[in-house]
């Protein structure tokens, strides 16, 4: 029987958080390791979703690493092609091809209790990890809904994330269903060209303008002269959105001004009041996703567009029926109804200790230690694991944090030494998600009166993190041994370890 390769880390997905676990383990002098990738090329999100208009909306200069700095961002908020040229230069920059497996997605791994290591099977072929550092992503599997007579439609169905480049919509009749932030994208920039558009809104959501340039030349020229000036203009990004965090997480009332600011965009572009009424929202700005846009409600105000203030119910045949019976012909529908944030189905693929899957253990919703590490999965860890997410700020800022978490945590079994192995305490992430849950009682967006993808199937925020980005650095700064039980193996079984 061969040998099972064997690696000191296993990284799945190379999205930014799979790339930025690459780049820390390389910089503190791991290189046994490799990046297990679905794809045949990384980029996590920022490949997968191509559709007309995709773009980010947190700004340039902070939606990307501190130890990575692009002087030459184009524009102020950049369009999926940059982001994704900013991560292949990431990966060449930091030498990270070598430990590429392209089209390598795993179909399970599962904890060896006797070696203390993790045992992987990929589309590619089986290996073993000490460490495993899962950074798939909460935005990687589109969420379809079952919708009944969906398999009949005879037109075009695709989602946002999974975009049809031969699928040709001008002249169309094209649904769009779902308000989230990848529809307010695509409806702007699909809508001069097809012959109508019918958007199914469920819940209306709270848009702001997206105040968007280019970045002259000029500027650039100074950020790559003075590098210290695009550090300044990062600061300032985020030092305004650390400020924004108290609204947010401990007086919501305080979010009212802004509402007015929303209010005032909205009535610019739209001035029919009955359309107006149905963009309103009913529940206080911040608790669904606050999204960004100069460009959607003008779109919505054009002779070609119908909203749909209803959620889609049923397709017969050609004709998509709506909640509220509302009837519409339609040649193609795109689906942008989001992810499978809550219930990622990575979990049915990880097995820990006692045999059961992750998604097992999770039944009654996500929780993690400092967002890292689950009870039963030993030297197992999440990059944007649960509630890590932000509501107003940029991800990377927390993905780094974890980066230095998941530092230490090879730093910790270095020092141990010989064969061993960290399994979080289930008092330590206990303690930690009750701490979590007692501080998001006060924020937005659990008083903020909406349903959003930020809650499990039970109704609890297992998505967000309710504090500053501040805050998370340092309460993922090291490792606390005491949160972990130390597990060892005998050493004449250490010896077996890779065979």
């Amino acid at each position: 029987m061969a040998e099972r390769e064997h690696v000191r880390v296993a990284v799945i997905g190379s999205g930014f958080g799979g790339l930025g676990a690459a780049v820390r383990l390389r910089r503190m002098g791991v290189t046994d390791f490799v990046v297990l990738e679905r794809a045949g090329s990384v980029g996590g999100a920022w490949r997968d979703n191509t559709y007309p208009g995709c773009a980010c909306d947190v700004p340039s200069h902070l939606y990307s690493f501190s130890f990575a700095p692009n002087p030459d961002w184009p524009r102020t908020f950049s369009g999926q092609e940059h982001i994704r040229a900013y991560l292949e230069h990431v990966t060449d920059v930091f030498g990270l091809r070598p430990h590429l497996r392209l089209h390598s997605e795993v179909k399970r791994m599962v904890w060896n209790g006797e070696r203390l290591c993790w045992d992987i099977e990929t589309v590619g072929g089986p290996l073993s990890a000490d460490m495993v550092v899962s950074a798939t992503g909460p935005l990687s599997d589109p969420r379809i809904p079952d919708i009944p007579g969906l398999t009949s439609f005879s037109g075009t169905v695709f989602h946002s994330a999974r975009w049809d480049h031969d699928a040709d919509l001008r002249g169309k009749r094209v649904a769009v269903v779902g308000t989230g932030a990848s529809a307010i994208q695509i409806v702007p920039a699909i809508q001069p060209e097809v012959a109508r558009l019918t958007l199914f809104q469920r819940t209306p959501p709270w848009v702001l303008p997206r105040v968007d340039r280019a970045i002259s030349g000029a500027e650039r020229a100074l950020h790559r002269a003075l590098p210290f000036t695009a550090q300044a203009r990062r600061g300032l990004l985020w030092g305004i959105r650390e400020l924004q965090v108290q609204a947010f997480t401990k007086r919501p009332d305080e979010l009212g001004l802004v509402e007015r600011v929303a209010g005032r965009a909205m009535a610019r572009s739209i001035k029919d009041p009955a359309l107006r009424a149905k963009l309103t929202p009913d529940y206080r700005i911040g608790c669904k996703r606050i999204l960004l846009s100069g460009t959607y409600y003008p779109a919505l105000a054009q002779p070609n567009v119908d909203l749909v203030a209803s959620g889609l119910s049923e397709i017969r045949g050609s004709t998509l029926v709506a909640a509220d019976g509302t009837e519409t012909e339609a040649d193609a529908i795109v689906f942008g109804t989001g992810f499978h944030v809550t219930d990622m189905p990575i979990a049915d693929r990880v097995v820990g200790a006692d045999g059961r899957t992750l998604a097992e253990s999770w039944k009654d919703g996500m929780e993690a230690l400092r967002g890292a590490s689950a009870a039963g999965f030993p030297n197992w860890m999440t990059v944007i694991g649960p509630n890590t997410g932000l509501g107003n700020s940029s991800m990377i800022l927390m993905i780094e944090s974890q980066l230095n978490y998941m530092a230490d945590y090879v730093r910790q079994l270095n020092v141990l030494g010989g064969r061993v192995a960290l399994d979080a305490r289930p008092g330590a992430v206990r303690a930690w998600n009750d701490r979590v849950q007692e501080r998001m009682k006060r924020t937005v967006w659990s008083t903020g009166g909406c349903t959003s993808w930020y809650q499990d199937a039970s109704g609890r925020n297992t998505t967000i993190w309710p504090g500053t980005t501040t805050e998370f650095r340092r309460a993922t700064r090291r490792v606390v041994l005491g949160e972990y039980h130390v597990l060892r193996v005998p050493r004449e079984k250490a010896a077996g370890v890779g065979a």
